[in-house]
């Protein structure tokens, strides 16, 4: 491809006018081309050229591709509503709908805040996958655009480069090996590698130059003695040597722990000829003169990769004893295989563009296309998700499995009979009863391998999924479906409390003579959520009716005013909470009678080792002996102790810490077994770290008694997920 110097108006020109002829299509592109380069008319790029350049390079190189009019339009207009202030609606007038949509749908989102870049990055990348699911030409603009963005990355700053290269290998250089553009894969793949590892490109470089002479001439060779041997068998053949790009070399290195030596398809040698008969004929001829190199023979014309890739390959040792890989395939093959879906859908002035006729077809040819609909249709608004989805089970996946029918399934390594199911759809998955694979029934958590035959056996009276397919799947698009039936099946549970805790609210505030239609207000409701760990109205009215949130303690929160009622803590166990001070609690060593009060800073329970501080005009405070408040202290400490004679049933408050993984209803499972060890539950906060895969609970519980608080530290221990419990020490 010709470099962004290079392009000039002239060859844009030339280049459309290869395909194209219709006076209204290329009225249409001049005028296009005269609106964005007034608009990008005093911008300049970082090399301090022209902004238009880079429009004009990506519109050049659409051309090279052949795609339609409106296409190349839009390739000249992509930054057009990123950089001028343009909207949606000016292109609309100025153009059509259809243009202003592809525009749009390769601009980068504004005016909305992130919490990181990531989370703008995954956000972009998610909009364009979107609208590409529904017009394949959003991301060959955008592919494009990435392409001469790397060509001239020298001019951005060192850690904008290392950003971009990062990116562009990490997600468009995949997506454009799934639409088998290997021509564009290379060039991304190659550019982010010398970005991002200068060091050992460099390295490679070397190598591949070194060995380049040499291994051109045996090439030289062998193309001579196989172009004498095809014409002797009246075969039409076009023959050329192939070169091997370097960060694949440089992958299959790292990832098979090879030796530069050891790769054999540095140079491989590529056959083109008319017919998928020809293509089998010239190989009988080539493995009946040379020696096959077994277990090397690959047909990917009988089965095609899933970004329509065909050609048969085989490896074979020349008379000279050297190894050479053919690659041979028809014409129209190579140009899918160095295009992709771009050569498979060239448009052909005089037939009718229908892009959802189009869509339709990609879908029946790229199995995978209509797969990354279906594996992102319950992902709401998580970008973040939605990509790791699309990384881990679309871009990594290197199992190709297969439907009775011949459907090829791709799934990531050591994908089970349950992950191909719910590739199928989501309701084969929740209904799959057994699998059967190559004939022979297997258990559900077989790995599977590529070019398994997998058949699913289903029973409509299944109940859904188990949650120990959780610890089966592999896959995070049937993961994501499991736990989105057992998050439905929790909802529709709750559902059927709502109504008890309604009611339960609703006699707690004629209780206390508030109006009903003041107080019971779910935008009033809503602000208080918080306040209990809790994100919606669901939850709270499931929280009042299972009573691990007292009605008294909602109310107070809508009335807006502490402590007006008796009680004020949030779980209302069976016995009746009385003041933690209760003047007979404590007793001061040699003296009668002393005003004493337990310390908010350690909160001490019944049966703690305990010391008192005199305080000036308070009295005695009561600490426990390893608060760290007083550990230091030798003046002022006096003995304390209980009094045995003390109100049995007098309660303490203290405060836990909980360590734990997070997930779905850990909250609930810790209130639960406050609740079942008969403690209440005056406060709790809880809150997910950086990681997001930990989360820290604090909570404010009342004891009757240090073995009580015992007691409820060893079974929060025992909750699914929790690392650790322990007491606030102040």
């Amino acid at each position: 491809m010709a470099s962004e110097n290079q392009i000039t108006k002239a060859m844009f020109d030339s280049e459309i006018r290869l395909y194209l002829a219709k006076s209204e299509s290329l009225e249409l592109i001049e005028r296009a081309y005269q609106y964005s380069e007034e608009k990008h008319n005093h911008q300049k790029r970082n090399s301090g050229e022209p902004y238009f350049i880079h429009p004009l390079n990506v519109a050049y190189t659409l051309a090279t591709l052949r795609v339609g009019p409106k296409t190349l339009c839009a390739g000249l207009l992509h930054d057009c509503i990123e950089d001028c202030g343009i909207t949606i609606n000016d292109l609309e007038n100025d153009f059509d709908q259809e243009i202003a949509t592809l525009v749009e749908a390769v601009s980068k989102i504004k005016n909305l805040k992130f919490d990181d870049e990531k989370e703008y990055l995954a956000s972009n990348h998610r909009k364009i996958f979107i609208a590409m699911a529904k017009d394949i030409r959003v991301i060959l603009i955008k592919l494009v655009d990435r392409l001469h963005n790397m060509r001239t990355l020298e001019y951005q700053e060192p850690e904008k480069r290392i950003k971009t290269a990062t990116e562009t290998l990490e997600v468009y250089a995949p997506i454009a090996h799934r639409l088998g553009i290997s021509e564009i894969k290379n060039e991304l793949e190659d550019l982010s590698f010398f970005y991002l590892e200068r060091d050992k490109y460099d390295e490679i470089k070397h190598l591949v130059e070194k060995k380049k002479s040499e291994r051109q001439e045996s090439n030289n060779r062998m193309i001579s003695e196989i172009s004498e041997l095809l014409q002797e068998q009246k075969i039409q053949f076009k023959i050329f040597g192939r070169s091997k790009h370097f960060y694949s070399i440089y992958r299959k290195m790292t990832q098979k722990g090879k030796r530069f030596e050891e790769i054999l398809d540095l140079q491989a040698i590529r056959i083109l000829t008319k017919t998928e008969l020809s293509c089998y004929e010239i190989l009988g001829y080539i493995h009946a003169k040379y020696t096959v190199i077994p277990g090397r023979l690959k047909d990917y014309i009988a089965m095609p990769k899933v970004n329509m890739y065909q050609s048969l390959h085989t490896t074979i040792i020349g008379e000279d004893g050297e190894v050479y890989e053919i690659q041979i395939r028809t014409e129209e093959m190579d140009a899918i295989a160095e295009q992709g879906v771009a050569a498979h859908w060239r448009y052909k002035e005089g037939r009718r563009y229908n892009a959802a006729k189009e869509q339709k077809e990609i879908e029946e040819r790229l199995s995978w296309f209509k797969d990354m609909s279906l594996m992102t249709e319950d992902i709401d608004d998580d970008a973040k998700e939605f990509m790791g989805v699309l990384k881990r089970d679309l871009f990594e996946a290197n199992i190709y499995v297969m439907t009775p029918k011949g459907r090829v399934i791709d799934l990531p390594n050591g994908a089970t009979p349950i992950d191909f199911a719910y590739r199928i759809h989501t309701d084969v998955g929740h209904k799959t009863s057994g699998a059967i694979v190559n004939g022979t029934m297997v258990p559900l958590n077989t790995a599977l391998k590529t070019g398994d035959i997998v058949q699913i056996k289903t029973n409509n009276n299944s109940v859904g999924p188990s949650e120990d397919w959780l610890k089966i799947v592999k896959s995070s698009h049937a993961r994501n479906k499991i736990r989105s039936f057992f998050q439905k099946k929790e909802m529709e549970r709750k559902s059927e409390y709502v109504p008890k805790g309604e009611q339960l609210l609703k006699e707690e505030l004629a209780k206390h003579k508030l109006d009903e239609a003041t107080y019971f207000d779910k935008e009033k409701l809503e602000k208080i959520y918080s306040n209990f760990s809790l994100t919606n109205y669901q939850d709270l009215m499931y929280a009042l009716a299972t009573k691990s949130l007292s009605a008294q303690a909602v109310v107070e929160k809508l009335y807006n005013k502490k402590n007006i009622f008796a009680i004020s803590r949030i779980f209302n166990p069976a016995k009746k909470v009385k003041t933690k001070n209760s003047k007979s609690a404590i007793k001061v060593a040699g003296i009668a009678s002393m005003k004493s009060m337990l310390a908010n800073c350690c909160n001490p329970v019944y049966g703690d080792e305990i010391v008192g501080y005199i305080t000036k005009g308070a009295g005695v405070k009561v600490h426990r002996n390893d608060c760290p408040n007083i550990i230091k202290e030798k003046q002022r400490l006096i003995a304390v102790y209980w009094d045995d004679l003390a109100d049995e049933k007098q309660r303490y408050e203290t405060r836990i810490i909980v360590y734990s993984s997070d997930r779905s209803y850990l909250l609930s499972d810790l209130v639960n077994v406050v609740s079942q060890c008969q403690a209440g539950l005056v406060e709790v906060n809880s809150k997910v770290n950086d990681d997001s895969l930990t989360a820290i609970t604090t909570m404010t519980v009342t004891v009757e008694n240090s073995e009580h608080l015992r007691n409820v530290l060893a079974n929060l221990r025992k909750v699914n997920s929790v690392t650790e419990v322990a007491r606030l020490a102040s």
